[in-house]
C-alpha cells in the first residue's frame, strides 16, 4: 500500500535540476513526506522500478576472444610468417623461439586488457555499503544498494554519502568532495536552492554519492541512485571512452604493414627475375626467395621492443612510477602536452597559512603542509615570533578556537584529523612556538558555538584559572569585521583598510579567515548567540592556500624546457587556480572556466585551449572535451589526476597518469601509469625515461634493419648477378637468432643520450623510420653487402670450398654486426669515448658471448654438420677483422658528417 499522505509515485521527471528546486517542490516531485519517508511497500516497488543503487556489471568479451585478438596485429602476422618459414625449413628451434615470442606477447596483452572494466569496478566500490533511512517514520539501517529515489537518508560526520541527495535539513554540514570536484577544502552545505546553471562544486544543497561528510549532520532525500548518480554518470563516461593506440603501436603497425608489402613485392620480383631471366630451376629460386624472406623479416624486433619496454618499466618502478601497460613507457616520451589536476598533484592537498595580516604589519609564513616547519618573515627579513605580541595573540586564538588535531607518525609524517583549514591554523600556531597541550591546559574551553553556514563563524569560551573569561572567534572576514570595534593595538577599526588587505589576499588566490576576541564577565560558564555582539577586538587575518609543491614548480620548468606544455585543469575557483598557476610558472592569463568550455563550440575550444594553461571549475565532461580538443589539434596528451572526476579523462588521454598514494581506485584503474609518491616531479623523470625508451627502440631498429637489409642484399645480389649464394637460409636464421638474442638485447640497456630533455618532443605524425634513419639503414646495408661479398668471393678466389667461403661470409656478417653495435649505441655522437667501455657493460658481455657462439658455429662438429660450416684459418680471420674495422670507421665517418650538419637525433 502506498504512503497515506501522498499519492503513489510515478517516475520522476527526466533529469530534473534538483539543486534548483526548493525543498518542498523536491519532496513533492518524489511523492514523499518529510519526517515520514516511504513505506516499505512503496520502497520495494521503486526498487523494482529503478533498480539497485549500484553500477551495472560491465560488459566483457570472453577470455578466448580477448586472447585471440592479441594476435590481430600486422607485426604479429609478419612474425607468424617468419615462424612458418622457419618450420618449413625444419629449423624447429628457431620456429619454437618465434612461437614463444608470439605467445608471450599475447599473454602480456591479455593480462593488460580490460582497463575500462576495472575502472568501473573501482567506481562501484566507492559506493557506501550501509545507509540510515527513515521509512514509515522510523529509522532503519539498510544495505545502501537498496536505496531508492524518495528515501530519506540521515548523514553524520565521517559517513560516506550513499546516493545523490537533495538536502532538506542541515546542521553544520561540510562534505569533502575533493575526489569529485578537485576542491581542497570541504564544501559547506545548506538546504537552500541554487541557480540552475550552478556547476557541480557550487550546488551546495546536494550531497553526492561516494563523497565523505567531514563534520555536521543532515537529512536528505534520494534523487539519484546507481547510474543516475554523479559517480554513476562518471562510470558511464569511463566505460564509453575508447582506449587510444599509443604512438609506438601506431608506428610499429604502420611499419609492419609497409615491410610486409615490401617483402612480398621484393620476393615476387626476385622469383620472376631468377626464373625467367636466369632460367633458374623453380625449386632453386623458390628456396632463394624463402631465404630472402627469412633474411628480410626482422623476427627479433617484437621481442626486443617488448624487452626494451619491460626494462623501462623496471627503471620507472624504481623512480616511483608504476606502468600498467607496457607501451605507456614510450608514450610518455612522445607527449606534447601534460594536462594536470591541481589538488594533490601540483599542490600538496594540504591547506597552509602563507600570510598573517596583523594590525601593525603583515608577515609572510614559510613552510608548506601540516609539518610545523618554517617561520615568519617581514619584508624578506626573518621575524622573531616569540617577541611579536600581536602574532602571539592571533596564534593563540587560532590554536584554541579549533577542533582539528595533528598527529605525527614515524612513517607518514604529520597527519590531520579534522578540517584542512583548521589544520593549517594549528600548524601556524606551532610555528609561532605554541604548544597545543600547554595552551589548552592554561586556557581550557568551557563552551562553544560551532561553525554554521548561517552565521559563518565559530566561537569558543575559555577561562584562565584566575577568574578571567574570554571568547575567541574565527570566521569569514566580512562577518568578523561586523563584530569588531577595534584592533589589537587599541585603535578604532579601519574597515576599509582591512577590506583592502583582505581583497589583495583573495586576489592572490588565498582563502582569508579573520580572528578576534573579547573579554567576558568573570565566572561566565556558558556561551550563547546573544553574547556575540559588536564588541570584539580584531586580532588579524590569515591567508591560506593549498600551496604548489616545490618539486612541482621545478618539474614544470623542466617540462617546459623539454618543449612540453603543462596545463592545469581543476574544479577549483578561477581566481585560486590562476594564482596557483602563476606560482607554477604557467600562463594563467585568460583562464578558461567550465562554464566557458561548455559554451564554446569544438572549433573555438580547440583554439582557446592552446591560449591558456589554466582551466577552472571543470567537470568530467569538460575535461573530456578539453582532452579531445587538444588531440584534434594533433597534440599527444598526458592527463594526470587523483579523483573520481579525473577517471574518464585519464582513460581518454594518450596516456593517463594517476596518483597512487592519495588517489582514488577509479583514477588508478583508468590510468596507464601510477605515481606511488603522488608527485608531479616524478612525471618529469618518467618523461625522460620515456624518451630513453623510444631512443632505445629506434636504436634497436637502427641495428636490426641494416643487418636484415645486408643479409637480404647479399641474396638479392647473388640472384640478380647469377652468382652462388654466399649464405644459406639456415645460416641466415642462425645469424638472426644469435644477434637478436645477444647484440640487439644490449641496446635495451643503453643509458640516456646527452641532452635528452633539451630537445622538443617528437612530432606525433613523425614516422618510425625518418629520412635520416632510412639513410643510415641503407648506408649500413650497402656496407654489409659489400664486406660480405668481398670475403665470400675472396675465399672462392683463393681456392676455398663453398662451405669455407660461406662460413667466412657468415662470420663477416656477424663481425660486421658486432662492430656496428658500438656505432649505433649513439645516434650521432662519436664512439671513440670512455662510455664505449663504461656506459653499457651489457654490450661488452654480450659481445663476448657472441664471439663464443661464433667460434662454436665455426669449429664445433655438431654445428658444422647442422649449418654446413667449416673451420677458418688465421688469414681468413685477419681479412674478416680488417674489413670489420673498415666498416666501423666508415659508419663513424657518416656520423661525423651528421654532427657537422648538426643532426643530433634520428
Amino acid at each position: 500500500m502506498a504512503d497515506p499522505a501522498v499519492p503513489a509515485a510515478s517516475a520522476p521527471a527526466p533529469a530534473p535540476l534538483w539543486h534548483a528546486l526548493p525543498v518542498a517542490r523536491a519532496l513533492h516531485s518524489l511523492s514523499v513526506v518529510a519526517g515520514v519517508g516511504l513505506s516499505q511497500q512503496e520502497a520495494a516497488a521503486r526498487l523494482e522500478r529503478y533498480g539497485r543503487n549500484s553500477l551495472p556489471p560491465p560488459k566483457r568479451r570472453g577470455p578466448w576472444l580477448r586472447f585471440a585478438l592479441q594476435f590481430h596485429n600486422p607485426l604479429i602476422y609478419v612474425l607468424l610468417v617468419a615462424g612458418i618459414v622457419a618450420f618449413a625449413l625444419k629449423d624447429f628451434i628457431d620456429a619454437g623461439v618465434i612461437a614463444g615470442v608470439v605467445l608471450i606477447n599475447a599473454i602480456i596483452g591479455f593480462i593488460q586488457e580490460g582497463k575500462a572494466e576495472k575502472a568501473l569496478e573501482a567506481v562501484s566500490a566507492m559506493l557506501a555499503s550501509r545507509a540510515t533511512v527513515v521509512r514509515e517514520g522510523e529509522r532503519h539501517e539498510i544495505d545502501a544498494a537498496l536505496l531508492v529515489p524518495g528515501d530519506l537518508v540521515l548523514l553524520e560526520s565521517g559517513a560516506r554519502v550513499p546516493a545523490d541527495l537533495r538536502l532538506i535539513r542541515v546542521k553544520n554540514l561540510r562534505i569533502n568532495e575533493a575526489a569529485l570536484t578537485g576542491e581542497s577544502v570541504p564544501s559547506e552545505k545548506g538546504s537552500e536552492a541554487v541557480a540552475s546553471t550552478a556547476p557541480i562544486g557550487d550546488r551546495s544543497c546536494l550531497a553526492y554519492s561516494g563523497t565523505v561528510v567531514s563534520f555536521g549532520q543532515a537529512q536528505g532525500v534520494v534523487v539519484g541512485t546507481g547510474q543516475s548518480t554523479e559517480i554513476g554518470r562518471i562510470g558511464m563516461l569511463v566505460g564509453g571512452v575508447q582506449t587510444l593506440a599509443t604512438p609506438l603501436t601506431r608506428r610499429l603497425d604502420q611499419f609492419a604493414r609497409q615491410i610486409t608489402l615490401f617483402i612480398l613485392a621484393l620476393g615476387l620480383i626476385t622469383f620472376l627475375y631468377g626464373r625467367f631471366v636466369h632460367q633458374m630451376a623453380t625449386l632453386e629460386i623458390f628456396l632463394a626467395v624463402v631465404g630472402l624472406a627469412v633474411a628480410a623479416i626482422p623476427e627479433g624486433l617484437p621481442a626486443i621492443v617488448t624487452i626494451v619496454l619491460a626494462i623501462g618499466t623496471r627503471v620507472m618502478a624504481g623512480k616511483n612510477a608504476i606502468v600498467r601497460r607496457l607501451p605507456a613507457v614510450e608514450t610518455l616520451g612522445s607527449v606534447t602536452i601534460i594536462c594536470s589536476d591541481k589538488t594533490g598533484t601540483l599542490t600538496r592537498n594540504e591547506m597552509t597559512a602563507v600570510q598573517v595580516m596583523l594590525p601593525p604589519h603583515t608577515l609572510e609564513v614559510s613552510g608548506a603542509g601540516y609539518a610545523p616547519e618554517g617561520g615568519f618573515h617581514r619584508q624578506g627579513v626573518a621575524a622573531d615570533a616569540a617577541c611579536d605580541h600581536a602574532l602571539q595573540g592571533l596564534a593563540r586564538c587560532a590554536l584554541l578556537c579549533n577542533d582539528a588535531r595533528l598527529k605525527q607518525h614515524a612513517a607518514s609524517g604529520w597527519q590531520l584529523v579534522g578540517d584542512p583549514t583548521e589544520g593549517a591554523l594549528l600548524t601556524l600556531a606551532r610555528k609561532a612556538g605554541l604548544d597545543p597541550a600547554q595552551a589548552a591546559a592554561a586556557q581550557p574551553r568551557v563552551d562553544e558555538i560551532p561553525f554554521e553556514s548561517e552565521h559563518r563563524f565559530m566561537a569558543t569560551l575559555h577561562h584562565d584559572h584566575a577568574g578571567h573569561a574570554m571568547v575567541l572567534l574565527k570566521g569569514a572576514p566580512e562577518r568578523v569585521l561586523d563584530l569588531c570595534l577595534q584592533d589589537s593595538d587599541g585603535h578604532p577599526l579601519d574597515r576599509a583598510a582591512w577590506e583592502a588587505r583582505m581583497h589583495d589576499a583573495a586576489g592572490a588566490g588565498q582563502r582569508v579567515l579573520a580572528l578576534a576576541r573579547c573579554e567576558m564577565p568573570a565566572g561566565t560558564t556558558a556561551l550563547a548567540m546573544a553574547d556575540i555582539t559588536p564588541r570584539f577586538t580584531l586580532l588579524g587575518m590569515v591567508g591560506l592556500i593549498d600551496p604548489p609543491r616545490d618539486e612541482a614548480i621545478a618539474a614544470v620548468a623542466e617540462c617546459q624546457r623539454a618543449g612540453l606544455r603543462v596545463k592545469m585543469i581543476t574544479g577549483d575557483h578561477a581566481i585560486t587556480a590562476a594564482a596557483i598557476g602563476r606560482q607554477l610558472g604557467l600562463n594563467a592569463d585568460r583562464a578558461l572556466t567550465g562554464e566557458m568550455v561548455g559554451a564554446l563550440n569544438d572549433d573555438e575550444l580547440r583554439r582557446r585551449a592552446l591560449e591558456t594553461d589554466v582551466i577552472a571549475r571543470a567537470s568530467p565532461e569538460h575535461k573530456l572535451r578539453l582532452v579531445a580538443a587538444l588531440q584534434a589539434r594533433g597534440e599527444l596528451v598526458a592527463m594526470t589526476g587523483d579523483g573520481v572526476n579525473d577517471a574518464p579523462a585519464l582513460k581518454a588521454a594518450d596516456i593517463g597518469v594517476a596518483m597512487g598514494y592519495k588517489g582514488t581506485d577509479a583514477a588508478r584503474e583508468a590510468a596507464d601509469l601510477v605515481l606511488t609518491d603522488d608527485n608531479f616531479a616524478t612525471i618529469a623523470k618518467a618523461v625522460r625515461e620515456g624518451r630513453v625508451v623510444f631512443d632505445n627502440v629506434k636504436k634497436s631498429l637502427l641495428f636490426i634493419l641494416p643487418t636484415n637489409g645486408g643479409e637480404a642484399g647479399v641474396i638479392l645480389l647473388a640472384v640478380f648477378l647469377g652468382l652462388a649464394m654466399p649464405v644459406t637460409a639456415g645460416q641466415i636464421l642462425w645469424v638472426n637468432m644469435i644477434t637478436a638474442v645477444t647484440l640487439a638485447l644490449a641496446l635495451a640497456f643503453e643509458p640516456a643520450e646527452a641532452g635528452v630533455m633539451q630537445r622538443p618532443p617528437r612530432p606525433p605524425t613523425e614516422p618510425l623510420i625518418t629520412r635520416v634513419l632510412a639513410a643510415r639503414i641503407a648506408y649500413v646495408s650497402v656496407l654489409m653487402v659489400a664486406v660480405t661479398f668481398t670475403v665470400f668471393e675472396w675465399e672462392l678466389a683463393r681456392g676455398s670450398s663453398i662451405e669455407v667461403a660461406r662460413t667466412a661470409a657468415v662470420n663477416m656478417l656477424v663481425i660486421g654486426e658486432l662492430v656496428y653495435l658500438f656505432n649505433v649505441r649513439h645516434f650521432t655522437a662519436s664512439a671513440f669515448n670512455r662510455e664505449v667501455l663504461t656506459g653499457n657493460p651489457v654490450a661488452l658481455w654480450v659481445s663476448a658471448i657472441l664471439i663464443v657462439f661464433q667460434l662454436l658455429f665455426t669449429y664445433a662438429p655438431p654445428l658444422q654438420q647442422v649449418f654446413h660450416t667449416a673451420a677458418l684459418d688465421a688469414v681468413s680471420w685477419l681479412v674478416i677483422l680488417t674489413l670489420g674495422a673498415g666498416k666501423f670507421l666508415a659508419v663513424e665517418a657518416e656520423k661525423a658528417v651528421l654532427r657537422h650538419l648538426q643532426v643530433r637525433s634520428m
